[in-house]
């Protein structure tokens, strides 16, 4: 995954996009790939109303997520524009982020973010078109900068691809004083390390 890759308590290596473009997160972690079964899972949830695989995703995020964890991180999902909402009925990340909540003890606060503005799907777009796109889409919430000021959050998503809505959550957060930002997500796009 963008930012690290390997197993876990194995040496971080920097992914080939790292290496063109420096994340604003700290640490992340993937559950699985987005291919075949992953992709399977990810589409389901998204697309199919599979909230049946929500408790043992929960699971499989706080096993992988288990060395980024900290006293007192606040779990905050990527947020979609109310109109994406409405047409989906319901936030998959809100959702992930809830289940991990559950099985770590963590404070979940799925109300610190919020998009925006409106953006397309980015599927279809370049990596460079996808963050161009994504720029200053996710701000935080207003009243929200106390809530998080020194304090370490993790973002959670379903999946990441180029990691530019992942970027714009996490600047959005840095800029307002958390004190160290890091991801996790179900999948990722790319190919195994």
């Amino acid at each position: 995954m963008p930012g690290e890759q390997g197993e876990p308590g194995a040496e971080p290596a920097q992914c080939d996009a790292c290496l063109v473009r420096v994340r604003p997160w700290a640490r992340g972690r993937a559950v699985m790939l987005y291919e075949s079964m992953g992709r399977r899972l990810v589409l389901g949830l998204k697309h199919g109303d599979r909230h049946d695989v929500l408790r043992p995703a929960g699971r499989w995020l706080a096993r992988a997520g288990r060395e980024i964890f900290a006293r007192n991180m606040l779990i905050v999902p990527v947020p979609l524009h109310w109109t994406r909402l409405v047409k989906r009925r319901f936030n998959q990340s809100a959702h992930l982020a809830e289940a991990l909540a559950r099985e770590t003890g963590l404070n979940h606060r799925p109300d610190v973010l919020v998009r925006a503005r409106a953006t397309p799907s980015l599927g279809g777009m370049g990596h460079d078109h996808r963050f161009q796109t994504m720029a200053g889409a996710i701000t935080l919430r207003e009243g929200q900068r106390r809530r998080i000021a020194g304090r370490p959050v993790l973002i959670v998503d379903d999946v990441m691809t180029s990691g530019a809505s992942l970027s714009a959550a996490a600047e959005a957060l840095v800029t307002h004083g958390a004190a160290e930002v890091s991801i996790l997500v179900l999948a990722r796009a790319g190919r195994a390390t």
